[in-house]
């Protein structure tokens, strides 16, 4: 595997129909949306939920799984490391005795994070806070993904929903004639959502990050909604991923000049709401890059 001696910037354009990319918990699970604009929003932490899900079905690990249990992974490290925790540190340079016992102090500590990038895709990618437990560190990871944001204002519709049976007898009991129970459902009609990314080659180098690693990234910024369905998500694709790749690891253009030579306008074609990727028109200028290259992965 490779190390990365080049930046990477790029834009990823993904469309959802008659579904919901991004529910808020916190406002009784509507589409996340920008409260002064109307734009609709997919948080970051969404995007890379479903990146997890992809290189876990690829066959890599990952850390922040489904009822995974955090702490235990970083005890597994230092055992695949034959570092026992509760014995007094074997370099004299990570100290004389042992601060706490299970906990570990000084180099222990550089050891255990390499490890842990070692074994989980998803650390040395987008990094991870490990100082739980018998503490790992933490690690800043080369992958970066911005909020993504629709390119138009979206309009979240309520739907009313019945259930033909109930939960519980008691709930039976209390309705007379008819198990019906009534629940409600959101969903976006149609929104075109855009986001950025940055990878940086530095900190590539610091947790292992490879080429390898950045082609299955790739793969599944293309694919993960192809193996994230569901009756809450409707219709969602990738519907352009546009890379900006530069001649160094420290880059040659600024990021948000590159962004600005993709831009999504309405088809002159289409009237009325939006209800289409076909109602959009992606226009992309590749002059004038000097030493930065675009890599059209899609679109």
């Amino acid at each position: 595997m490779s190390n990365l001696e080049k930046r990477y910037d790029f834009v990823l354009l993904f469309d959802v129909k008659d579904g919901n990319p991004n529910g808020d918990p916190d406002a009784g699970n509507l589409p996340r949306m920008d409260a002064e604009t109307g734009m609709g929003l997919v948080t970051d932490v969404c995007l890379k939920r479903k990146v997890r899900n992809y290189v876990q079905l690829s066959g890599q690990d990952i850390f922040i799984k489904e009822k995974g249990v955090l702490n235990l992974l970083i005890d597994h490290a230092y055992e695949e490391l034959k570092i026992d925790l509760s014995k007094e540190p074997k370099d004299a340079k990570d100290g004389k005795k042992r601060n706490k016992e299970g906990t570990a102090q000084g180099g222990e500590v550089d050891k255990g994070r390499a490890q842990m990038c070692k074994q989980y895709y998803d650390i040395r990618t987008f990094g991870a806070v490990m100082s739980t437990g018998a503490n790992a560190g933490q690690v800043r990871g080369p992958v970066q993904i911005t909020f993504a944001r629709s390119v138009e204002p979206i309009v979240a519709l309520e739907h009313s929903i019945t259930r033909m049976a109930v939960a519980t007898e008691a709930e039976a009991e209390k309705q007379s004639g008819d198990n019906r129970t009534m629940g409600r459902k959101y969903t976006v009609p149609y929104g075109l959502y855009r986001a950025h990314g940055f990878v940086s080659a530095h900190l590539a180098n610091q947790t292992g990050f490879s080429e390898d690693d950045l082609q299955l990234f790739w793969d599944a910024l293309l694919n993960m909604f192809e193996h994230d369905r569901s009756a809450a998500r409707g219709m969602m694709a990738t519907r352009g991923l546009y890379v900006f790749e530069h001649s160094s690891a420290l880059g040659n253009a600024p990021a948000y000049d590159l962004f600005d030579r993709i831009t999504v306008e309405r088809n002159i074609a289409s009237s009325g709401p939006a209800r289409s990727f076909d109602d959009y028109v992606v226009n992309v200028d590749s002059n004038d890059l000097g030493e930065v290259k675009l890599i059209r992965k899609l679109g």
